[in-house]
């Protein structure tokens, strides 16, 4: 068997997929990262709230005022780099590094395509995409290569599948495939959608989107791994997140996910843009075209970096399993929901009123959320138990540094979970301000008394 891995790990492959896979993926970055800075969501969300909040552990990792600016212009400029090949080592540390901070500074902007760019941009720093088509491999023919190891492509089509097969793992529960929850709540909304908005109040179309929507998760990477189909597979890909684009207001993720996908094609076909590019640029591929291939030397260094991808896929594979190890129902108590690839399960219609008391005084009151939070944390912390902690932290050391002594905090929170009745979710008899976070069961959540069966 050791054998056999030494053999693929050897093994080479032509580089223009994973040059190609680079610019895609630099140029989307650097348009995502335009985009957000016109549409004012750096002001929005980064600078004009006076609490953010944290990832546990990361607390450390917070805007930094109008200096977040620079941060996205660095992150923007890296992409850049990343796309062109320039620096490209440098290029794509400092672009995993700056998105990786932006996606920390506040909890509540969370989504699973952030977190799937942290870990592909992580795993390039690995990968030689500037063998092939890059300013450095232009400038220095010693970095210059036409082939390249299969294993450097075909680790970015393994985090996709990844990725796609546990989204569609995930839609393998009763609520889905029951009762077609949340889109029951989510598509009749879209009636305004030109031509589709009709039909979007049909039951039978929002069961067909459920379970379709599950299916395309679960075999779209087997049929793009599948020559024969990887062409309905791709077109698939193309109908099913253009459609998704535009239902939901979820930015570039679909055009990332479409660029991606094409990793899964023959380099031929990779080959060919390049050299369409190539010509559209007047660059020659003479430099490029050598020959040469860039084949793993087995050294202390290249052992120690293969083994840790391997224990960093191996981590991908388990992690999001981590929600067995919590009792309660996932989708109530959010334990271990995030970074397991749980797109868009749950519509979680939440209240959260917050108690300040301090007893020496007999004062009491509630908490005007508006006065700290936006609109949108609010929503966000209103049914995510950590933020709901985080943020009664905030409000005792906020009172306290205001004269108070010994604040206790107190909230009365109501959820309403996939169409459900709204209900109690954490006893206001409990003084938040005493519980520490961790990533311990959080035992003062109150039970969910329903059922939601499958993963």
């Amino acid at each position: 068997m050791f054998q056999g891995i030494r053999s693929y790990l050897q093994s080479t492959t032509k580089a223009a997929p994973l040059a190609a896979f680079r610019i895609l993926f630099g140029l989307l970055m650097f348009v995502s990262l335009i985009r957000f800075a016109l549409n004012g969501w750096i002001e929005k969300l980064y600078i004009e709230p006076k609490f953010f909040f944290h990832y546990y552990g990361f607390e450390f990792v917070k805007p930094l005022g109008n200096f977040t600016y620079l941060i996205f212009f660095i992150c923007a400029i890296a992409s850049l780099g990343v796309a062109l090949g320039y620096k490209y080592r440098l290029s794509i540390i400092v672009f995993f590094l700056s998105f990786t901070y932006i996606e920390l500074m506040d909890l509540t902007t969370y989504l699973n395509h952030y977190y799937f760019i942290s870990i592909i941009s992580f795993v390039m720093i690995f990968l030689p995409a500037n063998a092939y088509f890059s300013y450095d491999a232009y400038k220095n023919p010693r970095r210059a290569f036409e082939y390249v190891p299969n294993w450097t492509i075909d680790v970015i089509k393994l985090l996709l599948s990844i990725v796609y097969f546990y989204a569609g793992l995930a839609k393998l529960n009763s609520d889905w495939i029951i009762y077609a929850m949340p889109l029951s709540i989510w598509l009749p909304s879209a009636y305004d959608l030109p031509f589709l908005g009709e039909f979007l109040q049909q039951r039978w179309l929002i069961y067909l989107f459920s379970w379709s929507g599950a299916v395309y998760d679960l075999s779209i990477p087997f049929l793009l791994f599948y020559k024969k189909t990887r062409w309905y597979a791709f077109f698939l890909v193309i109908v099913f997140h253009l459609l998704t684009g535009a239902l939901f207001p979820i930015g570039m993720f679909p055009y990332i996910m479409i660029a991606a996908s094409t990793i899964f094609f023959e380099s031929k076909w990779h080959q060919k843009a390049i050299n369409y590019l190539a010509g559209l640029l007047k660059i020659s591929l003479e430099k490029f075209d050598n020959a040469l291939k860039k084949t793993e030397s087995f050294s202390m260094v290249s052992r120690l970096k293969l083994s840790f991808l391997g224990l960093f896929l191996l981590l991908q594979l388990l992690f999001p399993f981590r929600y067995l190890a919590y009792p309660g129902e996932l989708f109530w108590t959010e334990e271990g929901y995030r970074f397991s690839w749980r797109v868009m399960l749950m519509e979680k219609a939440a209240n959260a009123q917050f108690k300040i008391s301090e007893p020496q005084s007999g004062i009491e009151f509630y908490v005007d959320n508006s006065k700290f939070l936006s609109g949108f944390q609010e929503k966000q912390m209103s049914g995510q138990p950590d933020m709901i902690l985080q943020y009664a932290h905030f409000l005792k050391a906020h009172y306290e540094k205001q004269g108070m002594k010994n604040v206790e905090v107190y909230a009365d929170v109501f959820v309403a979970l996939n169409g459900r009745k709204s209900k109690r979710y954490i006893s206001p008899e409990i003084d938040l301000s005493k519980i520490n976070d961790s990533f311990a069961h959080k035992n003062w959540i109150l039970k969910f008394d329903d059922e939601i069966s499958g993963f």
